[in-house]
């Protein structure tokens, strides 16, 4: 089967491409599989200057691999950059802890000796999606190869050009053959897969729907699945909070990747008394970013991946408008190719609007007024999604208590939410299950074994 990757800021083709057959893949399969036997004697510290020379590797080449995430998916230049020089960060924790966080651990029990080991599981299937191309693959493959795993990955089709640029990196870093492999399949290529008893794990970045086809293909065949899949984060302002600080954090945690992140703060709810002036900031700094060529240094909102996205988004935004809501700036396709919509502010918001209710996943922000901590809470708790969320406020104990009750993965006071290497990362509810990152990440793909020791009688 033959498919193209598009630029979505000028709707041009940049590329074509062959699906791998069956036996294709089935190959690469063996070949991930027998490299597994070396590469899981190997100790963790000599993984760990493996995934160091990674890193080095991402910083050295950082100007190559950004334009082509930009060509492939939108996101503006600058936020290609810094998304590569993420993933160096995120080899530079592991190498630094990784071994540690594998060691031995000794444990208090009635025998002679009594440990918790970590040993690798096999090979893992990764199955990533497009929004952040690098970062999402890396996140997963770092941690599960320290772990002594080897790895498939099976990447968004739209982002086909990096998946292939990500098995080159792996290359150049000096991995050995066959450790990280990418493979160009299909949905029943892949369904095979998760049968195969080669496959011991799989990993899925994803919609809330694939996140419960996976789990169902996985766990028909006993397979460990991590799943980190859709968001709609809230973002509270407490009445105590600066509304030009919040409304300026709200511009970015709306906007980062065009809107198109799983971690974006998506629904805003605010205090009657904060609600004017917090949106007369958020607006003006809205109208303010500028939409355009993704590859200009001063971009800050790209085009969104394909005409589909657009039209869901400005879909959610006309039956929210048929509700009562309006939109005070922005959701308006520009006059120029691609496949662009200005930043929305939505006001007049009520919790069954389309805008409220369901995660729009693109650069619209709608603003709900309440008028106690207490609604604000049961607001962001009244979601099907669990991702992040967070509080802004000059009461920092406020803050936590009223953090401590929102139910999602992430929390976060007075910062908007982000990923961190050194912090689990992950969701409840519709949002996933498992954990990503830190030494939890670490621990998903490997066998917690406890080894015992007694005396001979």
């Amino acid at each position: 089967m033959q498919y193209q990757t598009v630029n979505p800021a000028t709707e041009e083709v940049i590329r074509e491409y062959s699906t791998m057959d069956g036996q294709q893949v089935g190959r690469i399969l063996g070949c991930t599989r027998q490299a597994w036997e070396h590469w899981r004697r190997t100790s963790v510290e000599e993984r760990a200057a493996h995934v160091r020379r990674l890193g080095e590797v991402l910083r050295r080449n950082r100007d190559d691999y950004a334009p082509l995430m930009t060509q492939e998916m939108g996101k503006p230049i600058t936020e290609a950059r810094a998304e590569v020089e993420k993933c160096a960060w995120l080899c530079d924790v592991y190498a630094e802890n990784g071994p540690q966080w594998l060691a031995d651990e000794m444990v208090e029990a009635d025998g002679e000796l009594h440990q918790v080991v970590y040993q690798p599981l096999g090979v893992i299937l990764s199955i990533m999606p497009w929004n952040y191309p690098f970062w999402q693959a890396l996140r997963f493959a770092v941690p599960t190869l320290l772990a002594g795993n080897t790895s498939l990955l099976k990447h968004a089709s739209n982002v086909t050009g990096c998946a292939l640029v990500i098995e080159e990196l792996f290359r150049d870093a000096g991995f050995p053959d066959d450790v990280f492999r990418t493979i160009l399949a299909d949905h029943k290529t892949v369904q095979a897969l998760i049968a195969d008893n080669v496959i011991r794990g799989v990993s899925l970045t994803g919609s809330t729907a694939a996140g419960r086809r996976i789990g169902q293909w996985a766990g028909r065949h006993l397979k460990k699945v991590v799943l980190e899949l859709g968001g709609s984060d809230p973002f509270i302002v407490l009445d105590d909070a600066d509304p030009e600080v919040a409304a300026r954090n709200a511009v970015t945690g709306r906007t980062l990747n065009t809107g198109q992140s799983c971690i974006a703060a998506k629904r805003f709810i605010v205090m009657e008394s904060l609600l004017e002036p917090f949106v007369r900031h958020f607006a003006a700094r809205m109208e303010q970013l500028v939409v355009g060529d993704p590859m200009a240094e001063e971009t800050r909102i790209g085009p969104l991946v394909n005409a589909a996205a657009r039209e869901e988004i400005e879909d959610q935004l006309a039956r929210s408008v048929a509700m009562g809501a309006q939109v005070l700036t922005g959701g308006r396709r520009p006059p120029r190719k691609g496949y662009f919509l200005t930043p929305a502010v939505v006001t007049d918001v009520t919790p069954d609007m389309p805008v409220f209710r369901e995660e729009v996943f693109g650069p619209v922000a709608p603003v709900i007024a309440v008028r106690s901590a207490e609604e604000a809470l049961r607001l962001a708790n009244a979601s099907e999604f669990g991702l992040g969320g967070s509080v802004w406020t000059r009461d920092l104990e406020r803050g936590i208590r009223l953090v401590r009750q929102v139910e999602s993965g992430s929390v976060f006071v007075n910062s908007i939410v982000k990923s961190d290497p050194r912090m689990p990362f992950g969701g409840v509810k519709n949002s996933g299950l498992g954990r990503e990152l830190a030494r939890f990440g670490l621990h998903e793909f490997v066998n917690i074994k406890g080894l015992n020791v007694y005396r001979h009688p």
